[in-house]
This record gives structure tokens, sequence and C-alpha cells, in this order.
């Protein structure tokens, strides 16, 4: 892609009225249309959605395919893909505002940082989708299952709220498979190693990402893990500064 069509999407990305912003993780705020501020934490729903209904958020979101299927799938959720490249994030938003979903929106900041945008117990349902595995020595910390994340999932999570891991990095899978297991606090309630292999255990399971076609095409096998987080201590990992 040019950097000029990068350019022309992330302007269009700040008319976008399904589109939030945060660039600046030591002091996050969110801009809306035109970079008017806005404070949708504990209200997303009822001042974004117009609604009472549950949020799902989809992290490492990309190109938004399962944020604008599920809202296809389930008009009585509310969905918000989240994710840190604008680039990406201008085709799901586009494709919601062209199609009509109403219950899909999308916010562009780090991860790192989600608690910030959303109150305790505010969100129903977390799906990370084929995220970036960090497969080098020394970037375990940055992959999305990690203690630190674990912590601002469970601080926005219902208490019995779900979260997905789908991917087809054999490594990511394992490795987050070890770190739950050793987990006090983490019930798995899932995993599958190859999960076309067999019929899929919940229909969210049959949408595909980009990554996942072009990977599904090269040979990879697709894993899943599903799992929630209880009370108590989640061992290691830094905590990060909510208010």
């Amino acid at each position: 892609m040019s950097g000029r069509n990068k350019l022309q999407k992330f302007a269009e990305v700040l008319r976008m009225p399904n589109v939030y912003e945060s660039f600046e993780p030591t002091k996050p705020e969110l801009s809306g249309v035109n970079g008017a501020t806005v404070d949708l934490r504990g209200r997303w729903a009822a001042k974004h959605f117009g609604n009472d209904r549950p949020i799902t958020l989809e992290l490492a979101c990309g190109r938004g395919e399962y944020t604008v299927d599920l809202a296809r799938q389930y008009p009585d959720r509310n969905f918000i893909g989240v994710d840190i490249k604008g680039a990406r994030i201008w085709q799901g938003a586009k494709i919601a505002l062209n199609e009509g979903l109403d219950n899909a929106a999308f916010l562009r900041t780090r991860i790192e940082v989600i608690s910030h945008f959303f109150a305790p117990g505010e969100v129903e349902e977390i799906w990370i989708t084929f995220p970036d595995p960090f497969l080098k020595k020394g970037k375990e910390n940055r992959r999305l299952t990690a203690a630190q994340f674990l912590k601002q999932y469970r601080r926005i999570l219902k208490p019995d709220g779900l979260i997905h891991l789908k991917t087809d990095s054999r490594e990511l899978y394992e490795w987050s498979l070890e770190t739950l297991v050793r987990q006090p606090v983490v019930e798995l309630l899932y995993q599958d190693e190859d999960i076309y292999s067999r019929p899929l255990p919940i229909p969210e399971l049959a949408t595909e990402t980009y990554y996942e076609r072009m990977h599904k095409d090269l040979g990879k096998t697709i894993t899943y893990l599903r799992f929630r987080i209880g009370q108590g201590d989640i061992i290691g990992g830094k905590e990060m500064p909510t208010r």
C-alpha cells in the first residue's frame, strides 16, 4: 500500500462516526469524529450504541473481519474491534458503515491501556484473533495472553466473561496454554489444536480473517482456546496504571 493511500485512509478514519482513537499511552484520551474529545468509559452501550446490550471486544482486530461478521450474526449484541493500525481498521469500519451495522464500532489504541477506556464489568466477552505471536526471544510479555494483559482483561470483563484465542501460531497456542494452566485464577474451558479436524464447537469459529485464509492455504492448522479469569492474584506481569 502506498503512503498516499495510508494517509487518505487515516484522514477518512478521523471522520468516521464508528471509530474512536487514542494515541498517547501515558495520557490516554479518547477522540471521536474530527478529533473531538469523548469519554465513553462505562457508557459505550448507552452513549455510542444507544442501547443496553452486551459488549464483545475483538483485540488485534486487524481488518475487523470478526467484528463485522459477528455484528452481522448477532444484531442483539454490540461489537468493538481494537487495533493500533488505522489503515487496517479503516476497512472494517468502512464495511460496517456501508452495511448499516450500527452494532459495530472500532477503537484505535494500544491494548496495554485498554482498561482506561472501559469500566469494570463493562465487557461481556473478548476475542483475540490471529494476534502477532511475538516469537522473538524476550518478547513474550508482548503476547496478548501474557500476565500483564490478563490483568487488563479482568478489570473490564464481567465476572464470568469469556476470553477466546484463535491463532495459526502453534508456538503462541502452546505458550498460552502453558501460561494459562500456571495461573490459579484461570479456568480453561476448551482447547483445540486443530479446529477444522472436527465439527466446530461454536459457530463463531466459522468466521475467517484475511490471515486465517492465507495461512490455511499454506497448510497451517488453526488452534483455539477458551477460558475465563476468576478472582485472586494473577502471577507475573507488571501492573499498568488505570483510572
